[in-house]
């Protein structure tokens, strides 16, 4: 768009974000910069919008985050719908005899459970679909000498061809592999735990009344409304990357299952179709998520184990620290505006991913370099009382400005 000088403010074009990435980041900073004023395009390589897909993950979202998509969609209410209460946070032991004892608990957790694409539907149909470019596969961007616009190259996966998109702010929502990030940072790698999870969504619709359902409310009375936890020495059980899963993995999955969690757990994962392995890494905290009139947010500023349930509530909070800087310096002070971002989130941020890196290795069994290995059968409360979500750092009072 090209406007003449003399056009009156209130003639004056809005500012034009480009967010690369439509995951739950890209749609939570769509909504906050719109809120801020701005333009938005989000840029996406998927053909169409998720909706449905079994292969998704569960969320925990904390009454900060339900409170900020509460008021981008205006839904608190359609929230409350999609959403499980977790008011308890429960961590417990299981033994060789496979009886159970309650390590730490929090009766105060206070937050709320969603499927992944259940949240990012809910987000998503909120927005003008118009602002949405989909099948559009990021390619590379440069920056004008004056550092005032950013152009953005992308491939459309259904012709070949590319497509170009200019705008005043390029938003990095582009997840963990980011490749805006591994322009700043080309030498910055993943960082692999050392541990996998396995992971699955088993359907019960129709087989409320089977055995195995009635045994899983037995052995976890309070589930849908507690986060549990179970811990045993012995959990971690390889070091494998490997993301295909044969038959054979499966079994051995289940064998080793077999010998040290819940036998109701263990049908369960039986029960379970199609379970699949996540590597998990994490990323040492960045030095700085802005450039320019660049700027990082979610899983491209801080890949995070998911210990700590924090990687959608940090991608949240990103989204609606940089609307509301945005709003508070306007565009013409873009570098200050992003520079506050910055320097509210990437301290917080960096703090929680290590706190969660910690926590992992502490779950999993594995040593760390000032204490011994944690086993939780013998475990004390000051070892225990770690486990808790509570203990991240900054939990219940992230500062928005």
């Amino acid at each position: 768009m090209n406007y003449s000088n003399d056009l009156s403010h209130q003639n004056k074009p809005k500012p034009k974000a480009v967010i690369v990435g439509g995951s739950i980041a890209g749609v939570s900073c769509a909504h906050a910069l719109i809120l801020a004023g701005w333009d938005v395009v989000v840029i996406e390589k998927s053909c169409r919008p998720p909706k449905g897909n079994p292969t998704g993950a569960g969320l925990a979202f904390d009454p900060l985050s339900q409170e900020l998509i509460g008021s981008w969609t205006g839904r608190p209410e359609l929230l409350h719908d999609i959403t499980s209460p977790l008011a308890i946070d429960l961590n417990q032991a299981i033994d060789d005899e496979k009886s159970i004892k309650i390590l730490a608990r929090d009766e105060n957790f206070n937050h709320r459970a969603a499927h992944w694409s259940s949240l990012h539907h809910h987000l998503f149909s909120a927005l003008p679909p118009e602002i949405f470019l989909w099948g559009h596969l990021f390619l590379s961007f440069s920056i004008s000498k004056d550092k005032r616009q950013v152009k953005i190259r992308a491939q459309v996966l259904d012709t070949e061809e590319t497509a170009e998109v200019d705008g005043d702010l390029l938003v990095a929502a582009d997840g963990c592999n980011s490749l805006i990030r591994k322009h700043y940072f080309p030498d910055v790698k993943l960082r692999y735990s050392g541990y996998c999870g396995w992971r699955g969504v088993l359907d019960y619709s129709g087989i409320e009344d089977s055995k195995t359902i009635k045994n899983v409310r037995e052995a976890y009375p309070e589930l849908g409304k507690c986060l549990y936890i179970d811990l045993t020495p012995g959990n971690h059980t390889g070091n494998s990357v490997t993301m295909k899963v044969s038959d054979e993995m499966i079994q051995k999955m289940y064998q080793d299952a077999e010998k040290i969690w819940h036998p109701t757990l263990v049908q369960v994962m039986r029960e379970t179709k199609e379970p699949f392995v996540n590597a998990i890494y994490d990323c040492d905290p960045l030095e700085r998520i802005v450039w320019d009139n660049v700027v990082l947010i979610g899983d491209a500023a801080h890949p995070t184990t998911p210990h700590s349930s924090r990687s959608t509530n940090m991608s949240i909070l990103d989204a609606a620290v940089l609307g509301q800087c945005l709003e508070k310096w306007g565009s013409e002070n873009l570098m200050a505006a992003l520079e506050e971002y910055q320097s509210i989130r990437l301290p917080i941020a960096s703090k929680q991913v290590l706190h969660a890196r910690r926590v992992g290795r502490i779950k999993q069994g594995l040593e760390l370099p000032d204490c011994k290995s944690f086993n939780p059968n013998t475990a004390n409360w000051e070892e225990c009382k770690m486990l808790l979500q509570r203990a991240v750092p900054f939990f219940g009072h992230n500062p928005l400005l």
